[in-house]
């Protein structure tokens, strides 16, 4: 059974998410990759202010393609999401709570994820044009001259993800390999 979510998504809403729980996300979300995760993070580290506010949000990884005459975003599938892990920390401690991408996360991620009650979702590679048409809405905010990795502000709704990482560290990536092995040994 799918979860509703309807962002910003608060610590409370983290909390009732488990590792394998398929959830449709609907609200506003921001995309970047790792040249906008950098510019981020090295504004902390000049004590400047951030051009998104990151409490309680999602940023999920993905360069989309332009969008086509009609629709307000482009094929968008996640992009792997250790090119963000250097800068993932930083941001969870000003309160980011959610990332979407694919692939493994480094160990200091998840701990910080724990330690900031956040979770780490995975949206499905190959079907980008079909995560696209979850976007109603789509502008950037800022970082234009990256392009594709230009951070946007977009509208989403029933965006489909599953929870890979939970905000007490389970993994579904590590779950599922150990259900798989245990099957074999019966």
């Amino acid at each position: 059974m799918e979860k509703k979510v309807i962002l910003p998504l608060t610590e409370e809403k983290v909390i009732g998410l488990k590792a394998g729980d398929t959830v449709l996300l609907s609200g506003v979300l921001y995309t970047g990759r790792d040249a906008a995760h950098k510019r981020l993070c090295d504004l902390v580290e000049e004590g400047k202010e951030l051009p998104i506010e990151v409490k309680d949000q999602v940023i999920y990884y993905v360069g989309p393609t332009p969008a086509k005459p009609g629709n307000a975003f482009g094929s968008g599938g996640p992009t792997t999401s250790y090119r963000m892990d250097p800068y993932a920390p930083t941001l969870l401690d000003l309160g980011l709570r959610g990332m979407i991408g694919k692939g493994l996360r480094s160990k200091e991620v998840i701990e910080s994820m724990v330690k900031n009650k956040a979770v780490y979702f995975g949206a499905i590679g190959g079907a980008a044009a079909l995560i696209g048409k979850s976007v109603v809405k789509s502008e950037v905010v800022c970082y234009e001259d990256l392009g594709a990795e230009a951070i946007r502000r977009i509208e989403v709704k029933d965006f489909p993800v599953v929870v890979v990482i939970d905000s007490e560290g389970n993994n579904l990536y590590e779950q599922g390999q150990a259900a798989y092995l245990n099957s074999l040994e019966k």
